[in-house]
């Protein structure tokens, strides 16, 4: 079995450009290693970059919950779909500190809203603008989610004092219709663009175990390694599969291919932070403490993500606790 080759880079100031142009077929073999000796590529780019003792704590609140207009077969906030989500007004200003200051007392140092819409609105970017200062003022760095952006949106976001801006390509792109009906894969590309082109930095992942091929699997890191630069967070989520949803009864990914999933994001991205997000509960802590060896190095930290369960924050810490790691 030929094994792949990759070379150690010393970190530059992020973001940076990939050291190479992935090929798919490069990222299958990496796939295609054998478990240890994969880890231990992946563990030695990560050491390469990164203290491989620290991982970095972000908290995810749902802002905005439910009815959004996009079809996505894995979310329980399509509008398509009977899940018993509720739709939800925009939180107010003091409901939103107030979940910010207790992540932060908690131990996060990134805080994350999302709004389950399929394009803000200029009125929402106006109220989404006003929480991003007010969880600004706090000393956290800020992020969204909020679907597509238009002209201007991400620079009056950016003006508003935001870090990050999450907008996720979800799957290969050979695969993408098969998941999403609503958009195509190109919005998602100008959306990042528009980002981008505003100075906010880049959170960009996919998610795994939606029926996909390894080959997809690959192709998905491959997308996301050959961004010019990539993405500064990468999250990488296994699939929570929720009755009344299209992907409830997909066959579950096996734990060990989501690892590699992890490595190859590692290997390919060293600069980046690999995010373990949903479907971590699934996981159990042997294998989280895999994709810490495979170079994640971020967790989305708090006892929900929007409106999937995670680990509680207590159980987070005691893991972290296990293993001799910390918080970055």
């Amino acid at each position: 079995m030929q094994q792949a080759t990759i070379q150690i880079v010393r970190p530059a100031s992020p973001p940076v450009a990939a050291p190479q142009r992935w090929e798919v077929a490069q990222i299958e073999a990496l796939f295609e290693l054998p478990f240890n000796e994969l880890l231990y590529q992946a563990q030695t780019v990560h050491r390469a970059n990164f203290d491989p003792a620290e991982v970095q704590l972000s908290t995810l609140l749902s802002i905005k919950t439910g009815g959004c207009a996009e079809n996505c077969t894995y979310c329980p906030q399509s509008s398509a779909y009977d899940t018993g989500v509720e739709a939800t007004a925009l939180m107010k200003v003091d409901a939103v500190l107030e979940a910010a200051r207790a992540a932060q007392a908690a131990g996060a140092t990134r805080f994350c809203m999302g709004a389950a819409w399929r394009s803000p609105k200029e009125r929402d970017i106006e109220k989404v603008s006003a929480l991003i200062s007010a969880v600004k003022g706090l000393g956290l760095e800020t992020c969204a989610t909020l679907g597509m952006l238009g002209d201007g949106q991400a620079e009056a976001l950016r003006d508003a004092g935001l870090d990050y801006y999450n907008h996720n390509i979800d799957t290969a792109p050979d695969k993408y219709a098969d998941i999403v009906q609503t958009r195509q894969f190109e919005d998602r590309l100008d959306t990042l663009q528009r980002v981008r082109g505003a100075g906010v930095k880049v959170c960009c992942g996919g998610i795994v175990g939606m029926g996909e091929s390894r080959t997809q699997r690959a192709a998905l890191i491959a997308e996301l390694a050959n961004m010019e630069p990539y993405p500064e967070s990468v999250p990488i989520n296994h699939l929570v599969q929720v009755e009344g949803t299209p992907l409830h009864g997909t066959e579950v990914l096996d734990p060990f291919e989501f690892v590699r999933t992890i490595a190859a994001a590692r290997i390919t991205m060293p600069h980046t932070r690999v995010r373990l997000s949903a479907g971590r509960q699934a996981l159990g802590e042997a294998v989280q403490a895999l994709c810490f060896m495979a170079g994640a190095n971020s967790i989305f930290y708090g006892d929900k993500l929007l409106v999937t369960g995670n680990p509680d924050v207590t159980a987070d810490q005691a893991l972290l606790q296990k293993l001799g790691m910390r918080a970055a």
